[in-house]
This record gives C-alpha cells, sequence and structure tokens, in this order.
C-alpha cells in the first residue's frame, strides 16, 4: 500500500466514524445545544470539513470551498454558548458539504508530492495526520455532549469491555533519573510534543491503576467534599460555588449505594471501573486525603512510555507495536471505561496498567511548551493555551481514537472541566 493509499484510508476512517456517531441522532439531536459547554454537534460536523478545507485544499494550492463559511466555523471566533445563533448549515447540509470538501481534499492528494522537502506540511504527510486526528478530536468532544443528553439519550450498541483482575501491586516505584520527554521521531506528533528532551526526576511511587469508583466512593462517603483542608483555595471556592457533592452524572440510590447516567440512561455504577467525569480540583482533593497527590507530567510520562531494562522509549506502553482490543480500551468500542485491570497486556514496563485508554488522566502540571517549542503550523493550536489556565491530561479515554495513543500525546482543559472523559491517578515520593 502506498503512503497515498494508507493516508486516504485514515481520512475515510475518520469520516465513517463521524458519520456513524451521529446516525442514532435525529435532526433535532443534531441541531439541538445539549449544553451550553458544547457545540450543536451539526456545528462538529461542518467544523471538520472547514477545518479539511482549510489545511488540506488551500494550504495545499487549491481553491477552497465554501470560505464564506470560515467565520462560522471558525472555533476562535465564536463561545460554544453562542454557536447556535449563528447561521449553521443543517444536517443534511452539513453532511453534504463535508462530502464535497473530502473529494476536492482526495483530488489534491493525487497531486500533491508527499514528503516533499520543500514542503514541512508535506513531510511524512504531517498535515494530513493532524486533520485525521483532529477530526478524531472533535469525534470524542461530540460524545462528550451526546453525554450531556437528558433522557432518553443517546443509544448506540457496543460490546461489553473485558473484565480481568485487579493489579496485584496497589502502586509501583518508579526509579529515578534521566528519561526523554516529548518526540523528534513520531511523524504525526503536534507541536506540543517536541521537542524530545531530557528531564531529570527523583524516584516515586505512583498507582498501579486508576483510582476507580469505588476508591472514590469511599471519599464522597467519608464527606470529603467538606473536608477544607483537602482542597486548594480555587478548588475549596470551585466546590462551593459550583455546589460539588460526588462526580458528575453520579446518583445517590438509598443511603449506601450510587448510580450514575451514561448517555441519559440511569445504571448502576461499576465500582471496578476508572471513575470519570472530575475536575482537576476534585481529583487532587482525593489525593490529598489519601495523602498523596497528582503525578507531574513527566512522573506520568515515564511511568507509562519508560523501559528501564532497555534505557530506551516505547510508544506505547507495552511496547511499539500498534494498539489492539487486547491492549487498550480506545475508539469507543465499548462505549464506556473498563474495570481496572482489565487489560494486563498493556501494561508498562513499571506495571503500571490502563495508561493509555479508559479515561484521560489528570496530572499536576500547568499545560506549558516544552524547551525549544516552535508553534507549527499554527499558533492557535497550542501556543495560545499555555499557561495557569490550563493543566494537563494524559493517556486518552475509551473515546480517544488508537491513532493519537502514543505516550507522548498531550490533553489540556481548565481546572473545573468535568464533562470530558477524565479520571486520574494518585502519586507519591519514594
Amino acid at each position: 500500500m502506498t503512503v497515498k493509499e494508507v493516508v486516504a484510508r485514515h481520512l475515510e476512517s475518520a469520516r465513517a466514524r463521524s458519520f456513524d456517531l451521529l446516525e442514532p441522532l435525529s435532526d433535532a439531536d443534531l441541531v439541538r445545544q445539549h449544553s451550553k459547554l458544547m457545540s450543536p454537534v451539526v456545528w462538529d460536523l461542518a467544523h471538520v470539513g472547514n477545518y479539511e478545507d482549510l489545511w488540506l485544499v488551500r494550504a495545499l494550492g487549491a481553491s477552497g470551498f465554501r470560505p464564506d463559511l470560515d467565520p462560522i466555523y471558525d472555533a476562535f471566533r465564536h463561545p460554544r454558548a453562542n454557536r447556535p445563533a449563528l447561521p449553521l448549515l443543517g444536517p443534511s447540509e452539513a453532511r453534504s458539504y463535508v462530502r464535497d470538501v473530502r473529494a476536492r481534499a482526495l483530488d489534491v492528494l493525487e497531486q500533491v508530492e508527499l514528503d516533499d522537502p520543500a514542503s514541512p506540511l508535506l513531510g511524512d504527510a504531517f498535515v494530513y495526520g493532524m486533520v485525521v486526528q483532529h477530526e478524531h478530536m472533535h469525534d470524542e468532544t461530540m460524545l462528550a455532549t451526546l453525554q450531556l443528553m437528558d433522557e432518553p439519550g443517546y443509544r448506540a450498541v457496543a460490546a461489553p469491555p473485558p473484565q480481568g483482575a485487579p493489579p496485584e501491586r496497589r502502586e509501583v516505584l518508579v526509579d529515578g533519573g534521566t528519561f526523554t520527554m516529548g518526540t523528534d521521531t513520531e511523524p504525526w506528533a503536534l507541536d506540543n510534543e517536541r521537542p524530545a528532551h531530557q528531564v531529570e526526576l527523583a524516584p516515586y511511587l505512583i498507582d498501579a491503576g486508576p483510582v476507580t469508583n469505588a476508591d472514590y466512593a469511599e471519599f464522597v462517603d467519608a464527606g470529603g467534599y467538606d473536608e477544607r483542608h483537602c482542597w486548594d483555595e480555587e478548588g475549596w471556592a470551585w466546590r462551593r460555588e459550583a455546589g460539588l457533592e460526588h462526580p458528575q452524572f453520579w446518583h445517590r440510590e438509598g443511603s449506601s449505594s450510587w448510580s450514575r447516567s451514561r448517555f441519559g440512561w440511569r445504571e448502576d455504577l461499576p465500582p471496578h471501573e476508572p471513575v470519570q467525569h472530575v475536575c482537576w480540583h476534585e481529583a487532587a482533593a482525593y489525593a490529598k486525603w489519601r495523602d498523596r497527590r497528582l503525578p507531574t507530567e513527566a512522573e506520568w510520562e515515564k511511568a507509562a512510555s519508560w523501559d528501564p531494562a532497555a534505557g530506551r522509549k516505547r510508544r506505547y506502553p507495552w511496547g511499539d507495536d500498534e494498539p489492539t482490543a487486547a491492549r487498550a480500551n480506545l475508539g469507543q468500542a465499548h462505549l464506556g471505561t473498563a474495570p481496572v485491570g482489565a487489560y494486563p497486556e498493556g501494561a508498562s514496563a513499571y506495571g503500571c496498567v490502563q495508561m493509555t485508554g479508559d479515561v484521560w488522566e489528570w496530572t499536576s502540571s500547568v499545560f506549558e511548551p516544552y524547551p525549544g517549542f516552535r508553534s507549527f503550523p499554527y499558533r492557535k493550536y497550542s501556543e495560545v493555551f499555555y499557561g495557569s489556565d490550563y493543566r494537563v491530561l494524559r493517556g486518552g479515554s475509551w473515546a480517544t481514537h488508537p491513532s493519537m495513543a502514543r505516550t507522548t500525546f498531550r490533553n489540556w482543559d481548565h481546572a473545573v472541566r468535568r464533562q470530558i472523559f477524565c479520571g486520574f491517578r494518585c502519586a507519591r515520593d519514594a
């Protein structure tokens, strides 16, 4: 298979995922704003087409398709809460638009010279990887939107996840020393993952698996949300302002049990699955309650990627082979999390499980550039987000596509964000 055929297959796979994801929805649900935190999903669909037109058509020298739509689908021009008031394309128009853009993008693909040394965009087919990952990111965003639907909610069919057994150890020791953080070799790595650089860490202990619903319920039931000493000043103010008493989508059932809402449907809370829909402040408060802390971003990446026996970095926690269904819960295969311990084949060299897939994991780190960072191909992908307003998440969730499952991938969000598929694990000094 040629490189161009591989690229085309990635593009088609991403588009098929988007269409399949939206297939169960009525037109009314496609255009409705289910939460002011999120766009109507029909906006996301047309936005991925507009982004593709910008980067796979116009940026490569061809004439654009419907440039008049640029202001409507510019993610920086209109806050999500205001997007329903825009003259959005309707569901059928949005589908036709993204199909037309794709046809033109594939025509351009036939004409371009991949790995053209005069074009950084085309080296390693980077611009195509960027667009593929962008669409998959919006598919995950749309799933987060659908999680906010009211009853009867979003109904899609997925196989149940594997069960497995909890890891034998509660936490693992990661040795101190220097390791390589970031990457210079991953062809589709985005600008904030670069450049590779050396980081020196002291020894530390990190949880072998993510914090589970049962673990977190102990914190809630023990009154952790009212324990002022567990929360920093900003977190305590937010907890009181938002009236937080438990993770988002949890419901108290009687005096001793919990249920949760998934896509608008109520079910018993599975005790051994990773807790999700907790903000950074909630994660940090739990860690403090356990006399632990959140790992730094560097600690997370070393535990996930470093092979101390070989003295080298792995692409994925288990090695360099691509993700499989036996190694990680990715790509909405099960439309939810799997129990901790369900993927022993995906363990890192240090013995940490589920560091890829299931839930994005909060770290203690602020989103900052690596030493020597350079924006590419545009500032608004990473650079404008650097600073104390955003915390780093790592590892991907059950809704993250395998194309972004590498151990260097960085996500970021506000410390108060809960609707994303986020959880955490704890760490402590050795």
